[in-house]
């Protein structure tokens, strides 16, 4: 968030604007509409036995954040003057009438449409943990997981990151000077190095799938993919102009930032795969182009078009060649999370220290390459604390997710039986398949066929 503003708590909001109150609402129902996207990007590139196992994970996780949000975790991110963890103030959307700490006097939306957008970004981070996890992760482990870590690593990041107080911003800390510590300006910290490292974490406690790597595990609908792709691709200009919370000029270049980046970043991609296999995938088309929105999160509205144009080209060279590690290293990172959000978020965090331009926007620093001011502005400062912050966040959240998954392992078991994960998720955990295979101008059963019923297997 790039608002630098008032250091008093709670202060009640004296002017809302109609304009930036609308264009919130509305960039929030576009992040929102990110994580179905996300089912459809994630569920075309598992086979066709897990697919609804994988949408039914990333809408659950609306489901269950969209409630874990409004009792506890926005007051854990968004409340108090204690640098590591918000308070009560707003537990179950009490004192909506009060403005949040990073906004103070100078507020211009209502609080419930803060909550709102925040809410959006909450429900997508642990969705794209699923990523990593994908065709072996029981039902209900996932349940408890979202739950305990949307309030206990969500929040808490959020908090360091977003809020004012918290020890990565501190720009309403008065002992700081009121300088930016850090500079995320959508998330590339709280949403993708915490995704990532989640991830990264969830796949070493969950081990291989079975016959990983040596079965052929390809995506069963690249199609999907593709539309998952170009609807995050439309969502995520609400994900990051919209954090702008304001719409104006540093949010019209943020979009810039975000479509620019983003094409790069695909171009990128593409030129690596044409390089090493001679031939230029749709998959690798739709991948490139998410690792360009992942590198511009944090970056969208501190640089400059330019800057984005790099940034995204070296991001999405940088992922297409960061995937093969899990080859290497032999974990089983199954749609390339680590790869793209987790090495992705790195690039766009670490990225700001070089291309950060006043000139964009008067309350981040100059980067290396546009000067860099002195001493404690100076852009070798800024790209250590941009450094720092990716590297708290990585240790917190990785940590804290390997423990949160043990501890859930003790009452249920993270994965799935062996014979579950063959049959496939879909008919073993849910009761239905994606598609009917039968004769043509009809289906085996029909709609509705009980979970009983013979089952085909399908290793497509």
């Amino acid at each position: 968030m790039s608002h630098l503003l008032l250091a008093t708590p709670y202060v009640t909001p004296k002017t809302i604007d109609s304009g930036n109150t609308a264009w919130i609402l509305a960039a929030a129902s576009l992040v929102l509409l990110m994580t179905p996207a996300l089912a459809f990007f994630y569920g075309g590139m598992v086979r066709v036995k897990h697919v609804l196992a994988m949408l039914m994970q990333n809408f659950v996780a609306i489901a269950i954040v969209s409630v874990t949000w409004i009792v506890v975790g926005f007051t854990w991110a968004f409340s108090g003057d204690n640098q590591f963890l918000g308070d009560l103030h707003f537990f179950g959307m009490q004192n909506l009438n009060d403005a949040v700490p990073i906004f103070g006097a100078a507020q211009t939306i209502p609080t419930t449409v803060f909550v709102a957008f925040q809410l959006t970004f909450a429900i997508i981070t642990p969705a794209l943990i699923t990523g990593a996890t994908a065709d072996r992760w029981k039902f209900g482990a996932f349940v408890a997981f979202v739950t305990i870590w949307s309030i206990v690593i969500y929040a808490p990041v959020a908090h360091w990151v977003f809020d004012g107080y918290g020890w990565l911003n501190r720009s309403l800390i008065p002992s700081s000077g009121g300088h930016f510590f850090a500079q995320d300006f959508a998330g590339g910290t709280v949403v993708h190095i915490n995704a990532g490292a989640a991830g990264l974490a969830m796949a070493l406690v969950l081990g291989k799938r079975r016959g990983w790597p040596n079965t052929n595990m390809r995506g069963h609908n690249i199609p999907f993919v593709m539309l998952g792709a170009g609807l995050l691709w439309f969502g995520w200009f609400g994900f990051n102009a919209g954090s702008e919370l304001a719409a104006d000029g540093v949010a019209g270049v943020a979009w810039l930032n975000t479509n620019t980046a983003t094409a790069t970043a695909l171009l990128g991609w593409i030129i690596v795969e044409k390089l090493k296999y001679g031939k230029c995938t749709a998959l690798g088309a739709g991948s490139g182009a998410v690792t360009g929105l992942v590198a511009i999160t944090p970056a969208a509205g501190w640089v400059t078009p330019i800057g984005s144009i790099f940034i995204g080209l070296i991001a999405g060279m940088v992922c297409a060649l960061a995937i093969g590690l899990k080859n290497k290293l032999g974990y089983d990172d199954s749609l390339d999370v680590v790869g793209v959000h987790f090495v992705g978020g790195w690039v766009g965090t670490l990225s700001i220290g070089f291309f950060s331009s006043k000139k964009t926007n008067s309350f981040g620093n100059d980067g290396i390459f546009y000067g860099g001011g002195h001493g404690h502005y100076s852009g070798w400062n800024l790209l250590l604390h941009q450094f720092l912050a990716a590297g708290a966040v990585t240790v917190f959240s990785f940590v804290g997710t390997a423990i949160i998954a043990l501890v859930i392992n003790i009452f249920i078991k993270n994965r799935v039986s062996e014979e579950d994960e063959l049959e496939g998720l879909d008919t073993s955990i849910h009761g239905e398949s994606a598609y009917e295979f039968g004769p043509l101008g009809g289906t085996i059963g029909g709609h509705g066929t009980p979970a009983s019923a013979p089952k085909e297997r399908v290793d497509a």
